[in-house]
């Protein structure tokens, strides 16, 4: 079965770029512009990953990641947050509010699709 994969950004270019890697890949893909719709899109499309950015409007990717966590219905889902803020305090506050995994800006498209793999338990 295909994987989706929602990518939460509010810059275009990186969904582009992100949206093509993806797709490439074999996974299904949906997009969200901003953190509100990130989270209406995680309860109506049931992503199985969310590549998820910090700095977004309405809301920030720390409260849709903390908001992810305290749902129930949505523990299955995995969180992988991109993000220019790449300063320790940041990773940790990621990895505290139940993030899978933090990749900083810019990445490599290799190392990310890998990171994306394995969180997904897919062979490499």
């Amino acid at each position: 079965m295909t994987k989706k994969i929602l990518i939460a950004d509010d810059e275009q270019n990186i969904v582009i770029s992100l949206e093509f890697l993806m797709k490439r890949e074999g996974f299904a893909v949906c997009i969200a512009n901003d953190g509100q719709e990130a989270l209406d899109k995680v309860r109506s499309e049931s992503p199985d990953l969310v590549l998820l950015d910090v700095m977004m409007p309405r809301k920030n990717g720390y409260e849709v990641c903390q908001e992810i966590r305290a749902d129930a219905g949505l523990q299955g889902t995995r969180i992988l947050m991109l993000t220019a803020k790449g300063r320790e305090t940041e990773v940790t506050k990621g990895l505290a509010m139940g993030a899978d995994g933090y990749m900083t800006k810019p990445f490599s498209t290799r190392e990310l699709v890998a990171k994306v793999k394995s969180l997904l338990d897919i062979p490499a």
